[in-house]
């Protein structure tokens, strides 16, 4: 799917000769928001293009790179400048997100380090498929990665992302080696992600982790996409699946407090 998009020479490469700041990358939107991505207020930058077609994606315009606007390393970092005192006053500081940034790991890697140049704390919003294109160097910049675990059975991650799980827990494995500091984020779908086996298998994997796993976020699966897959013209895949209960959220924390994890349910 996304073939051409990743072969663009133009996307995340700075041509021989250039200045660094010319770097570009496909650019979805960037929004200022709080406590959502990360501690405090923070700017959002969502970059173009996914790997994943998750059943209950809410951000389907995200999914091609080619849909993004082609923005400078030196713009967005301008951009985010006009906020900067704003988002440190808050305890904030910097997200990458997407669609899935390490498709244009080489743009994150530039962005990041110039945002710690800044003195502000950076966070990494990932599936973590594309987990082995993140460089050491990439991680250092990175005081938190947002990951998502979207199931720990391989047959219901395939089902529900179209792509394989061992990528996401390789990358999990390596982050917490180095100790980069984790949240991890896991959306509780009725009928697809709620099997109690499949929610504990969560937990154990993120319990594994150990100390670096600063929480687990539960978000509860939510409707607010439905509109944007019929401006596109696509079948939204979960039309007949209601949200979770707020006791099945409990239950499903359950599972995570009992092995000494902190949870946020939403």
């Amino acid at each position: 799917m996304n073939g051409a998009f990743l072969q663009r020479p133009d996307l995340g490469i700075t041509p021989a000769g250039a200045h660094p700041g010319d770097l570009v990358a496909s650019v979805h939107s960037w929004d200022v928001v709080t406590a959502a991505d990360g501690p405090g207020t923070r700017f959002v930058t969502f970059l173009a293009g996914c790997h994943l077609r998750c059943l209950y994606c809410h951000n389907p315009d995200t999914w091609e790179g080619r849909n993004g606007r082609h923005v400078t390393l030196d713009a967005l970092v301008a951009k985010m400048l006009t906020f900067k005192a704003f988002i440190k006053a808050s305890g904030g500081g910097v997200t990458v997100s997407g669609g899935e940034p390490l498709l244009q790991e080489h743009f994150v890697e530039a962005y990041l380090r110039r945002c710690k140049q800044e003195g502000l704390h950076t966070a990494l919003d990932t599936s973590g498929y594309l987990g082995a294109r993140a460089t050491d160097r990439l991680l250092d910049d990175t005081d938190l990665v947002l990951l998502d675990v979207k199931s720990s059975d391989p047959a219901t991650y395939r089902r529900v992302t179209g792509v394989e799980l061992r990528p996401t827990i390789e990358f999990g494995h390596r982050l917490a080696e180095r100790g980069n500091r984790m949240r991890i984020r896991f959306v509780l779908v009725p009928g697809l992600t709620d099997d109690p086996a499949n929610v504990d298998g969560v937990a154990e994997i993120a319990a594994g982790w150990g100390d670096v796993v600063e929480q687990v976020d539960i978000l509860g699966y939510h409707r607010l996409g439905v509109a944007k897959y019929r401006e596109l013209g696509l079948r939204y895949p979960l039309a007949g699946t209601l949200p979770p209960t707020a006791q099945q959220l409990a239950a499903a924390a359950e599972h995570f407090t009992g092995r000494g994890l902190r949870v946020t349910t939403s």
